[in-house]
């Protein structure tokens, strides 16, 4: 999920574990473990200067149980080494440390499964992404109560038995709101499944997700022969229809055949994507996986590059969602979002 969210977990790991010897130091330390595993995106940029690879290198060996185990080694004793000397000798042990960074190591990682862009959790040795797909990667409901629990217990003494009461509290919320997008995604799936076989889609598999910074309004793309089939649907919809269908054809300008880069790039969307001619220079693709948004010329791609040949391989530009008035976009999302 989104860098605060991983913060906000990381430090009531933190706090969890050593809140009662170092107080508001294990909030700042389990923030730290919380935030390592998406420094990828920084270490990505530097060891790569193809800019496909740098972004498949995200949510890679850095989100693996295999980093974790050997980071929490590693992080516990750098912290051990430091922390443990002057006046704070004898406070904490090794031990202590290498258990706040699996708990704040581990938990990054867990959560990010249950998001839709995919996690390796088996690297090295698999590539396979694990996404739940029950949660975006931004949802403030998620987020929000467990900050403010957290900013709440900053505030009370180590020893304060309010402070234990105020962590169980953020955990518990965000751990029951979680538990609640699971259920949405069963539902939901259902209801994607019953959609299809009554607007007569043949399909080969599917995938549903939430749209951004919500768990009301979903999103269900499936793959046919030549086409996907995208709809939307809102638990506040007056019907259990999905609706709103766009029909995409399955345009590859660009495969595996011409570039082996199209065979990550396939991957990296799970096969949900297209790639079609842009100009002279440039190819556009589109990973489908994510929420199509509404704006003033029809349903767009929000998660989309700019591919560019370079010698034998393919390189891309920074990121650009295909929105040309984001205020009318976000007030369509709102709208959709209340039902129909």
């Amino acid at each position: 999920m989104d860098s605060l969210t991983q913060i906000v977990l990381g430090a009531a790991c933190g706090e969890a574990v050593l809140g009662k010897k170092i107080g508001n130091k294990a909030l700042l330390f389990g923030a730290v473990g919380g935030t390592i595993p998406d420094l990828d995106v920084f270490i990505g940029s530097l060891l790569y200067s193809n800019e496909i690879d740098a972004m498949l290198f995200h949510r890679g060996i850095m989100h693996s149980v295999f980093f974790s185990l050997i980071g929490a080694l590693i992080f516990g004793w750098i912290t051990y080494s430091l922390y443990n000397g002057g006046k704070r000798l004898g406070t904490t042990t090794y031990l202590n440390w290498v258990n706040l960074y699996i708990w704040s190591l581990f938990t990054h990682l867990i959560l990010d499964c249950f998001t839709p862009y995919g996690t390796q959790l088996f690297a090295p040795f698999s590539n396979y992404r694990v996404a739940f797909n029950s949660i975006a990667v931004v949802d403030p409901l998620y987020t929000i109560p467990f900050l403010v629990c957290l900013i709440i217990l900053m505030f009370l003494k180590r020893q304060n038995k309010t402070r234990q009461f105020w962590l169980k509290l953020g955990l518990g919320i965000s751990s029951a709101y979680l538990l609640l997008t699971v259920f949405n995604k069963i539902l939901v799936d259902q209801i994607f499944r019953s959609s299809l076989k009554r607007n007569g889609i043949t399909y080969t598999r599917y995938s549903v997700q939430p749209t951004i910074i919500n768990n009301i309004l979903w999103y269900g793309i499936a793959e046919s022969k030549n086409n996907y089939y995208a709809g939307f649907y809102s638990i506040l919809d007056t019907q259990n229809q999905f609706s709103d269908w766009q029909t995409i054809p399955k345009t590859r300008a660009l495969t595996k055949t011409n570039y082996f880069d199209i065979k990550d790039l396939a991957w990296f969307s799970n096969h949900y994507y297209t790639i079609e001619v842009a100009d002279s220079n440039y190819y556009t693709y589109r990973d489908l996986r994510y929420p199509l948004v509404e704006t003033r010329t029809g349903f767009k791609a929000v998660f989309n590059l700019k591919l560019f040949k370079t010698e034998n391989r393919l390189n891309m530009k920074p990121f650009e969602p295909e929105m040309n008035d984001f205020g009318h976009t976000l007030d369509a999302l709102w709208r959709r979002l209340k039902g129909k």
